[in-house]
């Protein structure tokens, strides 16, 4: 009888273990395809812009790249928050404005306001995101029709007291606004700071736990001893504080606070569009903050490569409308095939 030794097994060494084990980690984060297509639309709008004899890979037009991301990438990650639970917040342009208009008449050229000028801001959008919390927990009012009828009762608020720009940010704040170290904006800082602090909030805490299980079934959350109620109004409270972040940067921009820098930039569903087009499902429970990222750097792309090629409004609204159903299209087929 012939006996047949064992193939003989050579293990991996560790550090090649860990390698490739990282970088199928990495390949299967569901951010990954966004990133994926950000560089595929950043490859084809270079290409697409220089033929057409523009320029996109210079240093201004970059720095405008990011700049434009800044600002909806800050209230974003405070949409991804809220559309995580299955919510959403549809008053985040308004706050926006309101911040901006507190923060320069508070400031009123002034250095020395500074800082009561950002605490009365953040106070503010707390306040305003708790009533939010609580009237969809407490009252039972639908998410959408409660954050709509908060952006109404705001924008009553701004037009009774304001009729255009007001106030004026101190020097120091609006510089900030400006400066940055090479190609990168020094507001670039500020986004890094907002997404890794949310990524952690999500990856790393209780909290980012009870977002994930309420978003995933609320139901079954109140079951497992969760409380849901307390997850949705400090969701809230963090989303609209992120828009009033949002406002203090549009200020500093701006040198004043302008009534219509919220709505005019389109922010509520702005934000919506880049964390549906960031993988973020919205029935809540499946996506992340870093794909929220992804979705904002492609249409602050697709806005650029637009304005270059002097793209009408209205069909430069059509393509972002096609991309966003496209994009929302794959993922739910994706998903159907996971189930």
């Amino acid at each position: 009888m012939t006996v047949v030794d064992p193939p003989e097994t050579h293990p991996r060494p560790p550090r090649e273990r860990r390698s490739a084990s990282w970088r199928r980690g990495a390949l299967a984060s569901p951010a990954a395809p966004v990133f994926g297509a950000l560089i595929g639309v950043f490859i084809l709008a270079w290409i697409v812009v220089t033929i057409r004899g523009g320029d996109f890979l210079t240093v201004s037009n970059i720095v405008n790249m990011l700049q434009r991301s800044v600002a909806l990438g800050i209230v974003s990650a405070g949409q991804t928050l809220v559309i995580l639970l299955g919510s959403l917040d549809l008053s985040v342009s308004q706050v926006i404005s309101l911040s901006s208009l507190l923060a320069a008449t508070t400031m009123d050229g002034q250095s020395a306001n500074v800082i009561p000028a950002i605490l009365l801001v953040l106070g503010v959008g707390a306040l305003i995101g708790l009533a939010n919390g609580l009237i969809i927990t407490k009252l039972r009012v639908n998410a959408f029709i409660a954050t709509l009828g908060m952006a109404l009762i705001i924008s009553g608020i701004i037009q009774n007291n304001w009729d255009g720009p007001a106030g004026r940010v101190s020097e120091g704040f609006e510089s900030f606004g400006y400066t940055r170290f090479g190609i990168v904006p020094a507001s670039a800082f500020l986004l890094l700071a907002v997404v890794v602090l949310v990524y952690a909030l999500l990856r790393y805490t209780r909290f980012g736990y009870r977002i994930y299980a309420v978003g995933g079934d609320e139901e079954v959350s109140k079951l497992s001893g969760l409380r849901t109620h307390r997850t949705i109004v400090t969701a809230h409270v963090l989303c609209s504080m992120l828009a009033a972040v949002t406002g203090l940067f549009l200020a500093s921009r701006l040198g004043s606070g302008t009534p219509t820098v919220g709505t005019d930039g389109g922010y509520d569903l702005e934000s919506i569009a880049a964390v549906v087009l960031g993988g973020t499902a919205l029935m809540g429970g499946r996506g992340g903050v870093l794909g929220t990222i992804g979705g904002v750097f492609i249409l602050a792309v697709l806005d650029n490569t637009f304005n270059q090629l002097e793209v009408n409004a209205f069909l430069k609204d059509v393509v972002r409308g096609l991309i966003i159903i496209a994009a929302v299209a794959v993922y739910a087929r994706r998903q159907g095939r996971d189930a």
